[in-house]
């Protein structure tokens, strides 16, 4: 099978299409013909090994994951004798049980593992921009404590994590207010805000002390610039550690001076969340938004569009 293959860390240049020996499902485990998985900012820092701290996780010298991806939509090839959930021809979406591992045609996981039937309104292509960016949305959701009438501000309202949480906190019947660039203030607004900012005309912050919680979505914001638009008792939610580190160099402190509080979201992957997406897809309250689309071969390109930084929800692969 095809394969994006690394085998150290660098440049998007490092990425080599390779073919490699195609997995084989064990009893509880099931084969999926991946039709089409995403490039996210997990995958460049994986790459990259940037920031430092993910060799830590990663490998110390050299790549511990051979192939990356994060999340997919295919076809059930082939099942394992225990398995009673899924069967040869279903078509699902999912991410792999290993954090990394869809950058492949096949991938096996578990019959357990964050993966379930594919919404029938979608393509595959679509189907594949769901799972990281809802994951991380849903988590962060979950720590910012939204609910009805609460107040959540979304720093980076146009990412793949962005996209989601805007309709997600909708969904639940909070009052979004989305921050972005100038050229995606009407996508945003598409998606439910009840309020669009953008950042490079006007400081959210200077409404004051009005959000019951705010979300940095792309890791370019931080705790102590957002604390003046955070009500008492608000709550900072961090989805990295910053542009320069100011989210972990504060985590201590802000537990103990204040009454804001700073927490971290890492997008927890269950296959519930799986399939409490599906639902709301199928009601018609969610839908993924796509960036640029991208066959396998043009890997490379895929990567360099995500470190732009500029991307506007998510950008696919297209496997052949």
């Amino acid at each position: 099978m095809k394969a994006v293959v690394q085998h150290r860390y660098g440049s998007p240049d490092v990425l080599r299409i390779e073919e490699v020996e195609p997995p084989t499902p064990g009893d509880d485990e099931i084969l999926i013909h991946v039709r089409a998985t995403t490039v996210s900012q997990s995958d460049t820092h994986a790459r990259a090994a940037h920031p430092f701290a993910w060799r830590f996780v990663a490998g110390l010298r050299r790549p511990r994951w051979r192939w990356l991806g994060v999340e997919f939509a295919g076809v059930v090839e082939a099942v394992g004798r225990a398995v009673t959930e899924f069967h040869v021809g279903d078509e699902v979406f999912g991410q792999p049980a290993r954090f990394f591992g869809a950058h492949a045609e096949y991938i096996v996981l578990p019959e357990s593992a964050p993966v379930t039937a594919k919404p029938v309104s979608l393509t595959f292509e679509e189907a594949a921009a769901v799972g990281d960016g809802s994951s991380q949305a849903l988590d962060a959701l979950r720590q910012a404590k939204a609910e009805p009438g609460s107040r959540i501000a979304i720093y980076g309202a146009s990412g793949s994590l962005g996209t989601a949480a805007v309709q997600i906190a909708k969904h639940r019947g909070a009052h979004v207010t989305g921050i972005c660039g100038p050229t995606h203030l009407e996508l945003v607004r598409s998606l439910g805000a009840d309020e669009v900012v953008d950042y490079t005309k006007e400081d959210f912050r200077r409404a004051g002390p009005v959000f019951d919680a705010v979300i940095d979505a792309v890791g370019k914001y931080a705790f102590v610039r957002a604390r003046r638009a955070l009500r008492p008792g608000g709550i900072y939610v961090a989805t990295d550690a910053g542009p320069h580190g100011e989210s972990l160099l504060m985590a201590i402190p802000a537990r103990f001076v204040g009454s804001r509080r700073l927490v971290f979201a890492m997008g927890r992957r269950r296959k519930e969340h799986l399939v409490f997406m599906r639902e709301l897809i199928d009601a018609g309250a969610y839908r993924p938004v796509i960036d640029r689309r991208y066959p396998l071969d043009r890997v490379v390109d895929a990567h360099r569009r995500v470190e732009t930084w500029h991307k506007t929800g998510n950008v696919v692969l297209v496997m052949p």
